[in-house]
């Protein structure tokens, strides 16, 4: 169970699609659409009001338990 809340994991986890997808050469045209909305999904989680509450090391721990996720380990 994540402690995160659901924008946030969200958020996270749209980046970690969005960068994926900027590292596969298949599509190179879409470059520029894939940084400009990786800067998008960047503010979102920077920024977003839990951080206020939060540990630096919570960010860590988003990253980590979006992957988990993301692959099924968690």
């Amino acid at each position: 169970m994540l402690c995160f809340p659901e924008d946030l994991i969200a958020a996270q986890s749209a980046w970690e699609r969005t960068y994926r997808s900027l590292a596969d050469p298949v599509q190179p045209e879409r470059t520029t659409a894939l940084r400009r909305r990786l800067l998008e999904l960047s503010v979102q989680v920077w920024w977003h009001p839990y951080w206020r509450e939060a540990g630096t090391g919570q960010r860590v721990a988003l990253r980590t338990a979006v992957r988990e996720l993301e692959t099924g380990a968690g």
